[in-house]
Parts: structure tokens; sequence; C-alpha cells
């Protein structure tokens, strides 16, 4: 599929969820990092109006105790608790997943500030008109990235309730059994040619380069 293509899918947009992770421990960070303000509010506002523009609804997925209330979006939102702290992306994808209402989910990490809605529609109507997949991914300089994705809501719920069972925590582990496809660099970048999309704030030092 060459991007024009895919960018004439990505326009038929397929009614879809988004499942928000924002559960981990910003060890790295040293505090909340996805409390720290980013433009008119805060990084997770910022993850939060970015999938406001491809879905119906936003389920934000938090650790247990985490009392948080997400900003007003475009989107209704409701925050769901991990069953278990810091227990890892795949559990937490699980949570949003038993949450959502729609059959095709957009998943991003809550501290991607500066996604992208063109690739956003890109993966979700990639996926919507191909039902044999389950997932859709991206692949940059060679390698599979698991955030931003979309998911088949029904047989992702199914695998990552069969991983977690067996004990993983990765969210790899998911497109590893899930049928993927992969969209590679030459069919996304031109939508997004700085990668931006991927971009993700693990350290204080991620912000200042934004």
């Amino acid at each position: 599929m060459t991007a024009d293509d895919g960018a004439m899918s990505a326009r038929v947009r397929p009614a879809a969820s988004a499942i928000v992770l924002a559960g981990g421990r910003s060890s790295r960070f040293g505090s909340d990092k996805l409390a720290i303000r980013f433009g008119a509010g805060t990084l997770l506002d910022a993850a939060i109006a970015a999938v406001a523009q491809v879905s119906t609804e936003i389920v934000v997925v938090v650790a247990p105790g985490d009392t948080r209330q997400p900003a007003p979006a475009a989107r209704p939102i409701r925050v769901v608790v991990d069953p278990e702290a810091y227990a890892g992306p795949l559990v937490g994808l699980l949570a949003g997943l038993e949450a959502v209402g729609e059959p095709l989910v957009i998943l991003v990490g809550g501290d991607m500030p500066d996604l992208r809605a063109d690739v956003l529609d890109l993966l979700l109507g990639t996926l919507g008109a191909e039902p044999a997949m389950g997932a859709i991914v991206l692949r940059s300089r060679g390698d599979l990235v698991p955030l931003p994705a979309a998911v088949r809501t029904g047989a992702a719920t199914d695998h990552a309730r069969r991983l977690v069972g067996d004990g993983e925590r990765r969210l790899r582990s998911l497109f590893e059994r899930l049928p993927t496809r992969v969209l590679e660099e030459g069919e996304w970048r031109p939508l997004d040619p700085d990668a931006a999309t991927l971009r993700d704030v693990d350290a204080p030092e991620d912000v200042a380069r934004g």
C-alpha cells in the first residue's frame, strides 16, 4: 500500500475508542511527568487532545491510588484504574480494553505529546480496511514501534487476557501473537516527516527538546 492509498483509507474514519496509558511510575523523570505543564495544559492533556481528534470516547488508564482528573476534551473521558500497580503496559491495555465500547481502539502513551492525527487516522483506517488484521503498528529505523497502535478490541482483549494470565507484561508480546500489519516508514512518514508522533517523554531534558 502506498502513502496515498493509506491516506485515502484514513479519510474513511472507522468508529474507534482511544486508550491512553497513564499508569507508569515515571521513575526516570523523577516526578509525575504526566502532570508537568506542556503547552496550554499538561503532558497528559496533550496526548488526550490528539486522540480526541480520531475517537468517539477516551479511556485513561491510571495506577491504583492515582486521583488525577484529566481536563475536559472534545470526547467523553473515563478514568480506569489498573488492577495492579506498575504491572506493565499490557496489564494497563487489558484494563482499558475491558472498558471501551467501540470495535477498534487507538492506543497511545500519556507521555506522547506530539501525536499527529493524520498518522493515528492512518493506523485506524488501515485496520478498518483490513478485517483479517488484529493490529496495525508502525516501523521506524527498522524496528517495530509498539506505540501508537491500532487494535481490534475483541481479538486484542482475548489475546491480552491470555498473555497476562501467563505472566506476560510486554506490549510487544501482543503484536507477536495477534495478526499484525506493520506500516513501513514510506507509508506513514509523508504524514509526519519529523516522526513527532513517536516522541515520548522519559526525562526532563526530553521536554526541553520539544
